[in-house]
This record gives structure tokens, sequence and C-alpha cells, in this order.
């Protein structure tokens, strides 16, 4: 069936184009590793499929705006770089696959997913940074070919279903699916888990293997269900329902060891932490080592003062504050490390591991608390979550005019949209990189470095 303009329900929610089915040509690949092609006028937005395609899909979501979402039906004309998927939980249901959440680009070459991902970055970075890149997205592995990266991830949180059996979860969902064949985890990670028996259903599993081989599993429990009143209460409203979850979701829950050691022995240039199981550390096997390498690279390139103040905001355990004051040893006379971090196991670890070092300052406080009473840097590194910096904290460094920034990104989007705050306080981009950081996925690293220049017109 052809899809026509949709039509509106009596909310005004979309309906119109809801099942049906069409052929489309995928005409390039966009943010969050979904193919956009356009029938009938609207955006058709479709996981999984690769920019030439000609494919039959059918629509999944349709809220009658000027774009679609839809699934593969069947691969009409398929793209040269198309190969089976690597990983069988992430491919697509229409393909044979469990239909996961996890590898959504294992079925192109390693070569063509970092060529997929350079064009997102460098389209969100023009659209919503107002930069021009013309570098490209390159692997984190130093032995990287064109096939897909396999057995790369060294952290996994798995989770348990309804009869105790660990898993991942759907795609869009907090179903679990009971699969441990992901392409992603350094061999032998999942293995063997069915020794533990049946675990508690609705509970977690945090495995990570160590720089020396060893693997370090902790049982989460499961959390508490949201309490839904007594007899003759009044509900709660949706909004103060939202809380109490939020609320009893981040309330600390019950961990047992399962095998190795409550932490997790790391290195990076030449230095140790060791690191909770449960506590953050990067998922690629070479992600550490290679930031801490940028960064040095970079701070290199920046021209700094011989005695500087450095800020390392969202600084976790202080791998990238390790960067500094090694390149401090070699190019500088002295060097004082600010590291800013709100989780108290990340900065237990900076403490034990820069205990002997003045020059180390550990902060566990939020960045927006914290940088109020630091001193005026030198050069600020800032690595936050997902959601990135946001205007507040690039306001309140651009503020502290530091002769440098290195930015790190996780999600493309934000980080061009933070660029964009920092070239509205004065700084330019120098230098920009793209890192293949979650092989398999659309998802990607960047790094930047600004300087001081001439602020953007808002």
């Amino acid at each position: 069936m052809t899809g026509s303009a949709p039509t509106q329900d009596s909310e005004g929610a979309g309906n119109g184009w809801l099942g049906n089915e069409f052929e489309i040509t995928v005409d390039r690949f966009g943010h969050g590793g979904i193919g956009v092609g356009r029938h009938d006028g609207r955006v058709v937005f479709i996981r999984h499929a690769l920019p030439g395609e000609t494919l039959r899909v059918v629509v999944t979501e349709d809220r009658g705006k000027g774009f679609c979402r839809a699934e593969i039906r069947e691969i009409l004309q398929a793209s040269p770089h198309r190969i089976d998927a690597v990983c069988p939980v992430g491919a697509p249901v229409f393909a044979g696959g469990a239909g996961a959440g996890c590898c959504d680009l294992s079925h192109t070459t390693g070569a063509h997913a970092r060529e997929l991902k350079s064009q997102v970055l460098t389209e969100l970075l023009g659209r919503m940074g107002g930069i021009e890149w013309d570098g490209e997205v390159v692997s984190l592995d130093p032995d990287a070919t064109a096939a897909p990266e396999t057995g790369w991830r060294v952290r996994e949180r798995l989770f348990v279903d309804a009869r105790g059996r660990p898993g991942v979860r759907g795609y869009q969902s907090h179903s679990v699916l009971p699969r441990l064949d992901c392409a992603q985890p350094v061999a032998g990670m999942v293995d063997g888990l069915d020794e533990f028996g049946d675990l508690e259903p609705g509970s977690e599993l945090m495995l990570t293997v160590g720089d020396d081989g060893r693997r370090h599993i902790v049982h989460i429990a499961a959390a508490a269900e949201p309490h839904r009143g007594g007899r003759g209460k009044r509900p709660h409203s949706g909004r103060r329902r939202t809380q109490q979850q939020r609320a009893q979701r981040s309330t600390p829950r019950r961990e047992v060891l399962l095998a190795g050691e409550q932490t997790v022995r790391r290195t990076v240039g030449g230095r140790t932490w060791e690191v909770p199981v449960t506590g953050f550390w990067q998922a690629h096997r070479f992600a550490a080592s290679g930031y801490s390498d940028t960064v040095r690279t970079l701070l290199r390139s920046a021209d700094l003062p011989r005695s500087m103040v450095a800020w390392d905001l969202y600084g976790g355990a202080g791998v990238l504050a390790g960067a500094v004051l090694d390149e401090n040893d070699e190019s500088w006379g002295t060097a004082r490390v600010h590291i800013v971090e709100a989780d108290r196991g990340a900065t237990a670890a900076a403490d034990l591991t820069f205990a002997d070092d003045h020059r180390v300052h550990v902060h566990h406080a939020s960045v927006m608390a914290a940088v109020a009473d630091l001193p005026s840097p030198d050069v600020v590194i800032v690595d936050p979550p997902r959601s990135g910096a946001g205007r507040e904290v690039v306001e309140r460094i651009t503020a502290a005019e530091p002769s440098a920034v290195i930015a790190v990104g996780c999600d493309p989007a934000t980080f061009a949209r933070d660029l964009a705050d920092y070239r509205r306080g004065g700084y330019e981009v120098d230098t920009l990189l793209g890192f293949d950081a979650f092989p398999l996925t659309h998802h990607l690293e960047a790094v930047a470095l600004l300087r001081p220049g001439t602020p953007a017109a808002s």
C-alpha cells in the first residue's frame, strides 16, 4: 500500500501512514544510525539502512509531522558495502537477528562505517556548530583493517529477565533478550554465566575484564518497585510518580561479587588505577590510552605557560589529568591539576592514584558547584556525559579565559552544540579529531582543541 498525506485523529496524533508499506531509496546516513529517504514529500527514517539502497519498508511510527519512521521488510537493491551482520543479537529482525539495541551498524565493513560516521560528524558540525570539517573518523585500534572490529568492549552491563536469565535490552525497550552472543565484548567476558544459577529477575550484572585479562563480575540487586500508595489513598500525579521512580532507581542497591575482585586494575601511561567494577571506565580497550595520547599531543601544540593550572572537568578517575602531568614532565616546569567529578567511586580511585602527587587536587562535586572556587586555568579539559556540557558550563569555562580548551564528546550532536557555545564565548576550533570508539554501532567520540578567537555571532 502506498502512503499518502497523514491524517489526524481526534487528539491531533498522526496515524495516516502507520502500517503502510512502500519502496524507497535511501539518500544518506543520518545521526542516530538511520538511513534517510523521502516518500511522497515526507522524510522517512529507516534503521539498518545504508545510503543508495532501494528497500521495501513498513511504517512503524507516524506522529503526523513531516517525517515518519520505518523498518526494512526487504532489500530490493543492496549497497555494495552491505555484508552479513557480524552481530546476531543486534542484527535486524528481517535479516534473522534478535532486534537488540546493541550493534546497529554491524552490517557494513569497518571502513565504510567510519566513512558514514565521518559524514554524520561533518554534517552536524556544520549545521549545529557552524564549523567546517573535512577530517575522518579513525579507529582506536592500531591494527584496524577494513573488516568490522569485534571483541573491543572491556565493560558490559547485562540485565536479568523474568526467568533469571542474563541478556541485553531490546531496541528502545526495557524487555530483556536472553542472548549473550553480541559481537562487542572481548573474548571470554560473558562465557559461563550459567554457573551462577538463576539470578534475581530485574537485577543486573556488571562485567569487566582488567588489563591483566582477569574477569570481574558484580551482581546488582533489582531496583525497588515504585510505591503505589495504599487503599483509599489518592493516586500520585504522573509527574510525581515519575519523580518517585527516578529517586528509587538512583537509590543504592545491594551488590554481590560473583567473580574476581571489587576493583579492577587499569594502567595508562605508566600510572595505575584501582577502579570499582561498577565504576566508570572507557568501554573500548584502547580508548583510555588513545585519548590520553591525544590530549598530550594537543597540549604540545597549545603553547601553554611553563607554570600552568589545568581543570579536568567531569574528570572521572583522572586519566586525562595524568596525561597533563606526563606532558608537563616533558614540556613545562610545573603544573597544578584540578579534577572535578561527581561520582564518588571515581574520585576515590583518583585520590588513591594521585595520593603522593601534590600537583593534583581532587574535587568530589558537580562541575557547576566547583568551578566558581577553582583558581584561574591555563587549560581546561572537559569530558561531559552524552548530554554534553551545556551552555551554562561552557559560559563558566569561557569566562575563566583559559589559553586552551580541550573538549571531548561522545555524542556528535551535543558536541557540535557545545562547540557553538564555545564559539559564542570567543573560542574557535584549532584541531578536531573523530574516533570510532564504539565499533559496530553508530556512536563515535570527538575531541577538539579550542583557542581564543573572535566571538561568533549569536
